[in-house]
């Protein structure tokens, strides 16, 4: 079998970025109605419009105000990146905290590389320039690789070739989708990290991946501790039932086990619907019974 070397959007953001006609030194401003392509001009921020691609949903407003203060003493170094979309009217093809930032400091006009890029194109750059220089958050990553797949007809691992990871770090990212929206936002939000959302995925009820995700946040679990809470939830689930033959829950299995522990003797949940019960503590002599009577502080 022939092997065929990759060419353009394989490489990378230096390849979608990179051509014969790219400028290595920045040209004299130009305010010509018609800019060339392939060279650094300066354009009106009114005659910029973001990029309907990008993957970015939020920004750092403390981080956007610092860049925009520092673009104000010294102007806006790197060049953000457009294409022609029609007379005196341009899209952005990546640079959106750069052009962003620069409004915040005042500025009418920025530095910008114009360039020539269909939508595939477009969704591509903005996905790799993000991912190489803004760490996006995983979800975000997660939405964009979904992106490419559905919009671009990538499989994953061409998407691997295209953002240079490779297809498990892909597949990882895209089964953070699965998990239920209020984890995917706790990620989204660094309440927890990328390793809490792989221990959650092997739960697949929803209830029992926001009851973890609650444990988690609310005692500040590490990774390997958010791993044994899976696994005993997992377990919870596997074993007991209920005198009417119907599985306990996973919370009340856990009440459970933690009363059998406290006691050190079996300890039953008996439910009797709509949130009643009653908990069974057997003993099996007199002093028995006087132990768990002062375990219990009577």
């Amino acid at each position: 079998m022939t092997y065929q070397k990759k060419t353009g959007l394989g490489k990378g953001l230096s390849a979608l970025l990179n051509d014969s006609e790219a400028v290595q030194t920045a040209t004299a401003p130009s305010r010509q109605e018609t800019n060339p392509l392939g060279s650094i001009s300066h354009i009106p921020v009114s005659q910029i419009e973001v990029n309907p691609f990008q993957p970015r949903t939020e920004f750092d407003q403390t981080a956007l105000q610092e860049l925009s203060e520092s673009i104000q003493l010294q102007g806006l170094i790197q060049p953000i990146t457009v294409r022609k979309a029609g007379v005196n009217h341009y899209q952005l093809i990546s640079g959106e905290r750069r052009l962003r930032a620069s409004k915040l400091a005042g500025l009418k006009e920025v530095p910008a590389y114009i360039r020539t890029a269909d939508d595939q194109q477009m969704l591509e750059m903005a996905l790799i320039e993000n991912i190489q220089r803004e760490n996006l958050n995983a979800i975000e990553v997660a939405l964009s690789f979904q992106r490419m797949i559905d919009e671009v007809g990538l499989k994953q691992e061409e998407l691997g070739d295209r953002v240079s990871k490779n297809r498990s770090t892909v597949t990882n990212y895209l089964r953070l989708l699965k998990l239920a929206p209020a984890i995917q936002a706790a990620i989204r939000d660094a309440e927890i990290s990328m390793g809490h959302a792989k221990a959650l995925l092997s739960l697949e009820d929803a209830d029992k991946q926001l009851y973890a995700l609650k444990e988690i946040v609310s005692k500040g679990l590490s990774v390997r501790k958010a791993e044994e809470l899976v696994k005993e939830i997992q377990q919870a689930g596997a074993q007991k039932k209920t005198n009417k033959g119907e599985p306990i829950s996973f919370q009340y299995q856990k009440v459970q086990d933690d009363l059998a522990s406290k006691f050190n003797t079996r300890v039953k949940l008996k439910l009797q619907g709509k949130g009643k019960g009653a908990i069974e503590i057997p003993f099996l002599s007199e002093d028995d019974l006087n132990r768990i009577l002062e375990l219990l502080d009577w």
